[in-house]
């Protein structure tokens, strides 16, 4: 039998390399497996926990879903929808947190980290805090368990909102009999921590990131800002802890990588690494940066995909909500 893996992505900025090589590319390259049934979606209602302004909103979410589909993401072997066009998804949150602890969400990363800054700012603990941030796990476990998912894809820093949903589903398989699959992760250990321009991890939040879709100047110009040390040319240095190696890899061909391996064991410079990343980048991203751009012009074609995968996604959650509520007792 076949697992569902399952995975989305927030509308909270434009698509950048963290985005594509921690989450896209695994994914997509599971979807490809025929053991796998796969499962993509816009985290449209995730993407409310920030303020956002409502123009950049309606575009971040079109953004999201044009990047999957000029990625490569094909609809006809894929369910891939719109989160808010799943209404079962948002009834079944409101369920499962009748079953999570309080205990359980004050322990997940996004709100301690938080809380644990305010009290260092010596603000209030819940200062900027709302209820869909501090709930954002249990939607998270909503959106999983819904569709019977086996694998979720995530980023390391996400490990714990699958652990949080194999809990939730552990509790209402104990309280009303086997009804969820329990869902384990999948990450590339490799990339689980890309690095972004300025050597951090790279966020929209650092503002560190470089955007997928960027026009070829752009591109360059952002990949030249990559925050090096002031070794000379002729020095060796560690392809395993550059930030332009772990990049080049993701785009080059395998003899590409080893050579590049070869040149920064025996000495390259920086700028000259610099500019054959931006070759095998600005090569790789291409087609799908005319892609993007030509389904951005037209919404209306992103619409009937993300309306169709919706459609799709309901044939399994409209059931399954009606077997979980007989089992609740909603039912005789």
């Amino acid at each position: 039998m076949k697992k569902t893996i399952l995975t989305g992505i927030k509308p909270t900025g434009q698509i950048h390399l963290g985005n594509y090589i921690g989450a896209i590319k695994p994914a997509l390259e599971l979807a490809v497996e025929e053991d796998y049934s796969p499962i993509y979606f816009v985290a449209d209602y995730h993407g409310l926990t920030k303020t956002i302004d409502s123009e950049d909103f309606r575009s971040f979410s079109y953004g999201i879903a044009a990047a999957w589909l000029a990625l490569g993401l094909n609809p006809e072997k894929t369910i891939f929808y719109r989160q808010s066009d799943v209404p079962e998804i948002f009834e079944l949150n409101w369920i499962l947190s009748c079953l999570a602890s309080k205990g359980l969400m004050n322990r997940a990363h996004a709100y301690k980290a938080i809380a644990d800054n305010n009290r260092k700012a010596q603000k209030d603990k819940d200062y900027g805090v709302n209820m869909g941030l501090y709930n954002y796990p249990i939607l998270m476990a909503a959106d999983i368990l819904m569709f019977r998912t086996g694998i979720v894809p995530v980023g390391k820093d996400q490990i714990q909102h699958v652990e949080i949903a194999r809990d939730i589903a552990e509790s209402f398989n104990r309280k009303y009999g086997e009804t969820f699959v329990l869902p384990d992760y999948n990450i590339q250990e490799d990339t689980a921590v890309l690095p972004g321009l300025d050597g951090r991890k790279m966020s929209k939040s650092y503002h560190n990131t470089i955007p997928i879709f960027s026009e070829q100047a752009k591109l360059r110009k952002l990949i030249n800002k990559i925050k090096t040390d002031s070794l000379p040319p002729e020095v060796p240095k560690d392809p395993d802890k550059s930030t332009i190696f772990m990049l080049y890899k993701e785009f080059a061909l395998p003899a590409e990588v080893e050579s590049m391996r070869q040149q920064f064991l025996t000495g390259v410079g920086w700028g000259e690494a610099k500019g054959q990343l931006f070759h095998v980048m600005n090569r790789f991203l291409e087609q799908p940066r005319e892609r993007y751009k030509e389904l951005m012009e037209n919404p209306e074609t992103i619409d009937k995909v993300l309306k169709e995968g919706a459609d799709k996604a309901r044939e399994m959650s409209v059931p399954f909500l009606k077997e979980i509520k007989r089992k609740i007792g909603f039912y005789s």
